[in-house]
């Protein structure tokens, strides 16, 4: 792993959750690592835990919806020969229904979700393509394969995440460097947890963290997209038609894990 992806990888959303898991993997790989989060108090954590284990370890505590995050990233990554991104950092800030939500906040989704993606990607992917060699990880959802109430412009801008991970993926693939899309379906991460999604549903596949940063990069060479967690099956039927149908019919499902929406 380190001859095509290290020694160095940035993770962004690495602080928690799956991007913690996959900074643990990557430590125990050999890779040293550049960890970006917003919250102080798991970055330093997971920082402590992977440098116990042998890794360089560098720290970005930065909001992505910032401006020009990019700027940051680079004064602790300028400098390093970073060989793999995983841009993590996607999870939904704000969900309510279209009409009556605030466009702000709906525009911190996108932001998130697709600018700041475009943006770190872009720079990282061009060093990568000079140096002929190296992997980007991009984790999807499946909630970007059928749009759904609540959630729009997050299903929307995870629909646009997996369409320019594929472009990408054939962009890069004769430059050396591995494009993937890990597409999640529910997994318990604290994330999930504080969007008060129920996850008590008989017959609901739930991943753990660990074993969806173990899928990944196992499958990094198979891209454009690998769907993680038994969600296979999941994701094809999502992708079918008649629309009217599946959309209306995973509605009633979908709104059984999803917490009641704001009176304001």
């Amino acid at each position: 792993m380190i001859d095509q992806y290290g020694p160095w990888a940035v993770i962004a959303g690495g602080s928690e959750g799956v991007g913690a898991a996959f900074a643990h993997r990557l430590a125990e790989a050999g890779l040293n690592l550049v960890l970006i989060a917003r919250k102080p108090g798991p970055l330093a954590d997971t920082a402590g835990a992977v440098r116990a284990k042998g890794a360089e370890v560098r720290t970005l505590e930065l909001d992505l919806v910032a401006p020009d995050p990019l700027k940051a990233i680079r004064e602790v990554t300028d400098g390093l020969d970073v060989g793999l991104l995983v841009f993590n950092a996607g999870a939904n800030s704000y969900g309510h229904e279209f009409v009556t939500g605030d466009l702000d906040r709906f525009q911190g989704v996108i932001d998130l979700n697709i600018t700041a993606q475009l943006a770190v990607t872009h720079h990282f992917g061009g060093l990568m393509k000079a140096r002929g060699r190296g992997g980007i990880l991009l984790v999807g959802s499946l909630a970007g394969y059928m749009g759904q109430a609540q959630i729009s412009i997050y299903s929307a801008v995870k629909a646009f995440g997996r369409i320019f991970a594929e472009g990408l993926w054939l962009e890069l693939r004769e430059h050396g460097v591995d494009v993937l899309e890990l597409v999640l379906g529910v997994t318990r991460t604290p994330a999930m947890e504080r969007a008060g999604l129920n996850m008590d549903i008989p017959g609901l596949v739930i991943a753990e963290p660990d074993d969806v940063a173990r899928e990944g990069l196992a499958h990094l060479k198979d891209g454009p997209v690998w769907v993680a967690g038994g969600n296979y099956e999941t994701a094809k039927k999502r992708n079918g038609y008649p629309r009217d149908r599946l959309v209306a019919g995973a509605h009633e499902a979908v709104r059984r894990m999803l917490p009641k929406p704001s009176a304001g």
